[in-house]
């Protein structure tokens, strides 16, 4: 078990983490203000489904097999570059609304969480994030390292929902005010577009 000192401790550093830009809270930030307040939850919710994998794989151990696999990396990292591509692409070429505040194509709730989950799942660097991070507050004299994992990641997709969950709660609301403008709409979809196309070369150019 988790002492209450490394649990607060990895908790504390997990919400600066999640406060931190980066691929994943930009998403979240691009998805709500395009899509509203319930659609960025469920994405956020769906990043947290692709943690609770990346959690199970470093807790049985399946992580540092595919850390070890310069090929298993390079097809990840090229597989979630061609996604982000395809989300640039959806994004350039998103209808506008009529002008009344609602968003213009809100997708079903299973898409957005499926996107959450394909982000998080597809960025190899999560791996490499998890196996550096997570042992670090293990203590294996306190019991099991499997079920010590097992309650950080936990810690850590709780972190996600706070963290997360605030960004998409503002970006929402500014995105609601934006949506009532025909322009400030087209602006929103080029830069939503141009987000996820340089996240895409960033992936694809990212090393081990």
């Amino acid at each position: 078990m988790l002492t209450l000192q490394n649990a607060i401790a990895f908790f504390g550093v997990s919400l600066l983490l999640g406060i931190t830009p980066g691929p994943d809270n930009i998403f979240v930030l691009v998805q709500s203000a395009a899509y509203g307040r319930r659609a960025g939850m469920l994405v956020v919710l769906g990043l947290c489904g692709g943690l609770v994998v990346h959690t199970t794989a470093i807790a049985l151990g399946l992580a540092a097999v595919f850390a070890a696999s310069e090929s298993a990396f390079v097809i990840l990292k090229f597989a979630g570059a061609a996604y982000l591509a395809y989300l640039a692409w959806q994004a350039f070429s998103a209808p506008v609304s009529d002008g009344n505040g609602t968003p213009a194509a809100a997708l079903r709730p299973r898409q957005l969480f499926v996107r959450g989950v394909l982000m998080n799942l597809s960025n190899p660097k999560v791996v490499f994030f998890f196996l550096a991070f997570l042992p670090q507050f293990v203590d294996p004299a306190r019991g099991s390292v499997a079920l010590q994992l097992a309650q950080l990641g936990a810690l850590f997709m709780l972190a996600t929902l706070v963290t997360f969950g605030a960004i998409s709660y503002f970006a929402a609301g500014l995105g609601q005010r934006l949506r009532g403008s025909l322009r400030a709409q087209q602006w929103m979809n080029r830069g939503a577009g141009t987000v996820f196309a340089g996240l895409a070369l960033r992936l694809a150019m990212s090393q081990r």
